[in-house]
């Protein structure tokens, strides 16, 4: 088992509140880490709702279900059983107990209104995301909190273009981590073929259910654009009415992510083109049909595959961040752009800008200034990252570091028993 970094915050969370949902990608690790935490710090029933029987009886009488159980309670897939919400509401205002239920799911009740709002102010909700780098290679990554510090000082040992590819084709999920690279495309395959017949089945039924890895495959393509919902109606020949059900499904399943754009005005963000990325590079690499080498030899995909990496390593990042960041890009009306911008509660922002290559020039930092400017007194300083080994001042502010400063850290994680056994058997599939 990999050690996941937000752990202590589902501890954290289940010593205070009554219900806690965990929930992220199908076969992210949400069992496993559940299952991990019944198992030691917090000893509870595990239920899983993948089993026909336990489905049917939640479905059957979700309050007797509910009444039924004692003690805390696991229940895993909770989205395939929604009438379960209204039954822990019930128990919760009977009984508010910390930690009395952990639910995993794989659908973003957040994207679905009555589900969430049935357990306003009796849940936390967290959310899990496939493997990060640093979870990977058992490092303590903290880059979207330490950027924000008064002084910035990051590690910054240099990573070849090869190995970088390697990590961006091979993405997050852990069972694709641990498996040998031939067989990885089998495991997409299957992956894809059951979000799409069950999970989006359960969340909503649609008629033409064979237009959507379509979509997913399209939207793969564009991965760190600006999402142009009529650009990609007139290419799928799809409704708009319809492809925005379709993206609100793909957000749901946690496949896609969009990133809002950052403006000084905050009524005016939710009005400003998003960018949409693939949640896992490993998937967006299988749908477009490329290679680590193909990848390389497309100089517009491989940018953008690029970004994508950086930009959801940062937000697994933040998941665990004290500071608790938000993500977003920035774009003017002249073309202007830096890749992502983290704001932090206080206004704080740090910009930061991604490039495929190890040379820089002082017009690579345009961007980063531009946004300087814009923000003021706001700005706490522009990162540049790039291909190169090396940590870099280029002006007040201003700074390049390698990209994988994003994971590295001066020690490895103290607490390392399964994270090292999982390690080396990365480092075998490697080599097979």
């Amino acid at each position: 088992m990999f050690r996941r970094h937000l752990m202590p915050q589902v501890l954290a969370a289940l010593a205070d509140t009554p219900v806690v949902l965990l929930h992220g990608a199908r076969q992210a690790g949400k069992s496993t880490l559940a299952q991990a935490i019944a198992a030691d710090a917090h000893p509870a029933r595990y239920l899983t709702l993948d089993d026909p029987a336990t489905l049917t009886a939640a479905r059957g009488d979700a309050t007797g279900f509910i009444l039924g159980l004692e003690g805390k309670v696991i229940i895993d897939e909770v989205q395939r059983a929604p009438e379960l919400f209204v039954a822990i509401k019930a128990a919760v205002d009977r009984s508010r107990q910390p930690g009395r239920f952990l639910l995993t799911g794989s659908a973003n009740i957040l994207l679905l209104p009555q589900l969430s709002e049935s357990l306003a102010g009796r849940m936390e909700i967290l959310t899990l995301w496939p493997l990060s780098q640093g979870e990977i290679e058992g490092y303590d990554e903290n880059f979207a909190t330490r950027v924000f510090a008064p002084r910035l000082t990051l590690p910054t040992p240099g990573i070849g273009r090869e190995d970088l590819v390697r990590r961006i084709v091979m993405g997050g999920y852990p069972e694709v981590v641990l498996r040998r690279p031939p067989r990885r495309a089998a495991w997409f395959r299957s992956y894809i073929t059951t979000i799409l017949q069950r999970d989006v089945r359960d969340i909503m039924q649609i008629e033409r259910l064979d237009e959507m890895p379509r979509l997913l495959a399209v939207l793969a393509g564009r991965t760190g654009t600006l999402l142009n919902v009529a650009d990609l109606s007139r290419t799928l020949g799809i409704p708009q009415t319809t492809l925005h059900r379709y993206l609100t499904l793909l957000q749901a399943t946690f496949l896609i992510q969009l990133v809002p754009a950052w403006t000084a005005n905050v009524r005016k963000r939710l009005l400003k083109t998003p960018k949409i990325v693939l949640a896992d590079t490993g998937l967006a690499s299988h749908l477009v049909g490329m290679d680590g080498r193909g990848l390389m030899a497309n100089a517009e995909l491989w940018g953008a595959f690029l970004e994508t990496f950086v930009a959801m390593e940062l937000l697994k990042q933040m998941t665990w961040s004290k500071i608790r960041p938000t993500l977003y890009h920035f774009r003017t009306t002249k073309g202007e752009e830096v890749d992502l911008v983290l704001e932090v509660p206080s206004g704080e922002l740090v910009a930061v800008e991604v490039k495929a290559a190890a040379a820089l020039g002082a017009n690579d930092f345009r961007g980063l200034r531009t946004f300087a400017a814009i923000a003021g007194r706001r700005f706490k300083r522009g990162v540049l990252l790039y291909l190169g080994d090396q940590a870099l001042p280029f002006g007040q502010n201003l700074y390049a570091f390698p990209i994988s400063s994003l994971w590295t850290s001066q020690v490895r994680s103290d607490r390392r028993s399964t994270t090292t056994q999982s390690r080396e058997r990365v480092e075998r599939a490697r080599k097979r």
